[in-house]
């Protein structure tokens, strides 16, 4: 709700501070007293456009502050949060205005441009006048107030839901018919790379294998000398083994130990003459010559360049070949089967989105009838309120369905329904608004709705009907009423009085008329119309004790 509103410098205003409350606020007094300069005020705190014509005579600038007290869990906390501003349950809205024309914004004393400062708020207040740009007559906005009034949210989080996984999988095939148009660019290429790679038939670990060979080739001569000359020593070793074992042979029981010794020997050298044996062989059979081996060498490292890869990846890069060549032959096949799943996933979107209709245009029947019955009391009886739901064109469709939703009304038998802003007038749209707003007194963020003028051109009990649904408005939202109409306001829960004061100087003031007496006082002003007659007071009197009852 609306807490307070200072402002300074403002046309007649020189420096004003208000208190509101909660429930029904009525604004009141003479014409020209400078209600419409309180609205100019809000409206300019809120972000509307400024206009340095609101400065005050004399003065360099003008400001205007607005405190908001809403709930802890308000959407205008959450999105004040994610623009990384202090975000408190008491909310402060400042705008200044210099003669120059330079505007500066600050919510709760950050600065902000003027953009967010309108975003924040149109979450806070609304204002439904004769002038004002009412977020009612925003379309965009109606299939969300439809929604918030008649459609479960299950739905609508199902809806969004076929929506992204209809959409993945439609982007997910529009890549692969991108990347099978590339492919199939690149198929002789693929074919040639996989042939090569298939003929040189790279191995893991081929290229460790083949350097330590060549490196054993290129010592090969020397190694297979020394390998002899081994051989040759482990053959006399053997032989002298001989020799000693049979000497030893002859101490008997003595040279056992020696003789055990001698054999262990004989086994350490035959071993050893076996492992030259097959060192020996291994370099005598060997395959490969050296340039041999060096030009599988050249061919393995030749393809890893044109791959961009290790020797040691050439063989995984051999099966990602093979993988994206066996997708350009069956790719045709893919895309059916990809194809197939974004059709079903759009099927499974359009059944859900025409739920969802099913669910509107009933919500909207019952929506139409409610108003309608508000629309009689409201000097309203000719006309008609239809909520309009129909398809858009696919390219429109979205998350939140395939509908446009919008507002109709005719104030004329026989008319075709129009949008509200091009058919009603000044005062008939601010009671289309009342009555919808009645209606739909839970949905919309705003705690704060402002009517400027709802009671024009009315009286009697025309003007006690327009009271009695402030009144009801007023259990839901704080309600803010600039009225010309007695019956609207000996209904208010609180009355303020807006004067002209001033013998050398005239200045808009405004009072909180908080006594009996004194609302009875101004009530009475508002029925005559001139001089306040006791007539006019008993008129007064009875207004209020009926409000009050």
């Amino acid at each position: 709700m609306l807490a307070s509103l200072t402002i300074s410098n403002i046309v007649l205003i020189e420096k004003l501070h208000l208190d509101f409350e909660k429930g029904l606020c009525a604004l009141t007094g003479e014409t020209g007293a400078g209600k419409s300069i309180l609205l100019d005020s809000l409206g300019l705190v809120l972000g509307a456009r400024a206009d340095t014509g609101l400065i005050r005579q004399g003065e360099e600038q003008a400001s205007i502050s607005a405190s908001f007290s809403v709930p802890e869990d308000h959407d205008v906390l959450t999105f004040l949060k994610i623009q990384e501003l202090q975000a408190t349950p008491e909310l402060i809205l400042r705008r200044s205005v210099n003669k120059d024309g330079r505007s500066r914004a600050f919510i709760n004393d950050q600065p902000v441009s003027v953009s967010l400062l309108k975003q924040t708020g149109e979450m806070l207040v609304e204002i439904h006048g004769q002038f004002e740009t009412q977020s009612l007559l925003n379309t965009r906005m109606h299939r969300g107030l439809l929604d918030d009034y008649g459609t479960e949210s299950k739905i609508l989080h199902r809806l969004a839901d076929l929506w992204e996984d209809w959409k993945s999988k439609a982007l997910t095939l529009e890549e692969a018919r991108n990347q099978a148009e590339k492919t199939r660019a690149e198929e002789d290429f693929l074919r040639g790379a996989l042939e090569d790679l298939d003929r040189l038939d790279p191995q893991a670990g081929e290229e460790e294998k083949l350097s330590q060979q060549r490196a054993r080739l290129m010592k090969r001569d020397q190694m297979l000398e020394g390998l002899h000359e081994g051989m040759q020593g482990a053959e006399q070793g053997e032989e002298a083994f001989g020799v000693i074992w049979r000497a030893l042979e002859k101490l008997g029981e003595e040279g056992k130990d020696l003789i055990a010794g001698v054999d262990r020997a004989a086994a350490e050298i035959s071993e050893v003459r076996a492992q030259i044996q097959t060192l020996s062989d291994s370099l005598n059979e060997n395959s490969l010559s050296l340039s041999e081996i060096d030009d599988r060498l050249f061919a393995l490292k030749n393809q890893a360049r044109k791959h961009g890869c290790a020797v040691e990846e050439l063989a995984s890069k051999r099966e990602e070949l093979a993988v994206q060549l066996d997708m350009i032959e069956h790719q045709d096949e893919r895309l059916a089967e990809m194809m197939h799943a974004v059709e079903e996933a759009r099927a499974a979107y359009i059944k859900q989105g025409k739920k969802l209709r099913d669910v509107r245009q009933m919500a909207a029947q019952k929506l139409d009838k409610l108003v309608a019955k508000e629309l009689t009391p409201l000097k309203l009886d000719k006309a008609k309120f239809v909520t309009e739901v129909k398809e858009q064109e696919e390219e429109a469709w979205g998350p939140l369905g395939m509908d446009h939703v919008q507002f109709l009304v005719a104030t004329n038998p026989g008319a075709a329904p129009g949008p509200l802003n091009k058919i009603a007038s000044g005062g008939e749209m601010a009671r289309f608004m009342l009555a919808l707003k009645v209606v739909l007194a839970e949905v919309g963020l705003a705690g704060a709705l402002v009517f400027d003028e709802v009671d024009s051109g009315i009286g009697g009990a025309t003007a006690a009907a327009v009271g009695e649904r402030l009144a009801r408005l007023a259990k839901h939202r704080q309600i803010l009423v600039v009225t010309h109409s007695p019956q609207v306001a000996a209904i208010a829960d609180h009355h303020y009085i807006v004067r002209k004061e001033g013998a050398k100087e005239v200045l808009t003031t405004v009072f909180s008329l908080d006594g009996q007496k004194e609302r009875t006082e101004e009530i009475a002003r508002m029925l005559s119309a001139a001089d306040i007659t006791d007539e006019a007071r008993a008129a007064a009197g009875k207004l209020m004790q009926k409000s009050a009852a």
